[in-house]
């Protein structure tokens, strides 16, 4: 195995800490400090898979779910957990279904990070619920998600985004180039796979969500 743990994130100060932490608490692991996403594949090139992976979950550019996967299939051997503030389960969520081992919440006591740090290596998962952590709670950021995630096509995705900007049925007719009675085919569907009535609901529903289309959208 690996001799050595990767901390990344882009907060130096938050970093550091954790790996002063991690040198005091398992002195025969190197601990390894990088600030970005794009250093993890030159590390691995460099000095080969990590015992563990320790990522923030949000990063200068955005979630790390991307990195996550990335982690996973570089290195399949290298215990991975993702580290968050964020008080929403939904973060936790989606953090295993990318394939980690583990979600760790920035408010945990020193001793916990060290035991979920300890049982990652031993090969076990750790997802600590975001209130077992104690301390204030940090505000949670928007959580990414696509229209497929919510069971809607493109097309979709295309008008619940504009629906999410208050724009009316009229104006996203206008916008891509549709009857509006296609438009309101397009929100009973939305409704529906949403199981909401109106679109207030539906707004209420995806409070806490960002919605991402595709960066080339199909009909």
């Amino acid at each position: 195995m690996s001799s050595y743990a990767l901390i990344l994130d882009d907060h130096p100060l938050v970093a550091r800490g954790a790996a002063e932490f991690l040198r005091a608490r398992l002195p025969y692991l190197e601990v390894v400090v990088a600030s970005h996403a794009q250093e993890f594949a030159p590390l691995v090139a460099e000095r080969g898979p990590p015992a563990i992976a320790l990522i923030d979950f949000w990063l200068s550019d955005g979630a790390s779910l991307e990195l996550v996967a990335q982690v996973r299939a570089l290195c399949p051997g290298t215990a991975l957990a993702v580290i968050s503030g964020d008080d929403d389960p939904a973060v936790a969520d989606r953090v295993r279904q990318a394939g980690a081992h583990g979600f760790i919440h920035k408010q945990a006591p020193p001793e916990v990070f060290a035991q979920a740090v300890e049982a990652l290596l031993g090969g076990l998962a750790w997802f600590m619920p975001p209130a077992a952590a104690h301390g204030q709670p940090a505000r949670s950021r928007d959580m990414p998600v696509t229209p497929a995630e919510l069971g809607l096509s493109v097309r979709q995705g295309e008008v619940l985004a504009l629906v999410l900007q208050g724009l009316p049925n009229k104006r996203i007719a206008l916008q891509f180039d549709l009857s509006e009675s296609t438009v309101k085919e397009h929100m009973s569907a939305i409704l529906q796979r949403l199981g909401a009535r109106t679109r207030v609901e539906a707004i209420t529903q995806l409070r806490g969500r960002r919605l991402v289309l595709p960066p080339t959208p199909v009909d």
